[in-house]
């Protein structure tokens, strides 16, 4: 199997794993959520090993792993909407609300560091708030039923890896 149709895999997990989430099956949803990551794993693994790395196969992770964030995060918003996952407020402030701001942190973490390495500051890779961190945190919430906590911690450090990322860029640029 290729490491792109690994990639496009995971993508498709991700997607059933929004469903999921959509439909308040939060443990289900961390199942899948946890086997997409798995493909994540592998098909930079596989293309390593194989010595079939190519540049738009990392092109294409990063765009798959934009989306599957998108979907994931789409779904565990519709599903705390819709009523299908219940989850008290924090701080006063709704937990798909949460949600929201921990997404828009996830894509600015990695929009930061994709615009500062074209800019040219070389590898860019510092903050506290990767991808697989990010995940790991909400496969944890999804079987824990702390998503409101998780979430908000989720937005707390995403937005703190973008800041620390923008100085970082602001030195080496």
């Amino acid at each position: 199997m290729s490491p792109n149709t690994l990639t496009v895999l995971g993508l498709v997990v991700s997607a059933i794993a929004a469903f999921m989430f959509a439909r308040g099956s939060m443990i289900l949803g961390g199942v899948l959520l946890l086997l997409s990551g798995i493909f994540d794993v592998f098909d930079g693994a596989v293309a390593r090993a194989s010595n079939f790395t190519t540049r738009f196969g990392g092109v294409l992770d990063s765009v798959c792993d934009r989306y599957a964030d998108a979907l994931i995060f789409a779904g565990i918003i519709y599903g705390l909407i819709s009523g299908n996952m219940v989850q008290s407020p924090l701080l006063g402030i709704d937990v798909w609300l949460w949600a929201m701001f921990a997404m828009i942190g996830s894509f600015l973490v990695s929009y930061t560091r994709a615009r500062a390495e074209a800019a040219g500051s070389g590898v860019l890779n510092v903050g506290i708030a990767e991808r697989s961190e990010r995940m790991i945190l909400l496969i944890i919430a999804a079987f824990t039923g702390f998503l409101g906590p998780i979430l908000a911690f989720i937005a707390l450090i995403t937005h703190v890896t973008l800041l620390q990322r923008i100085i970082s860029a602001k030195e080496r640029l």
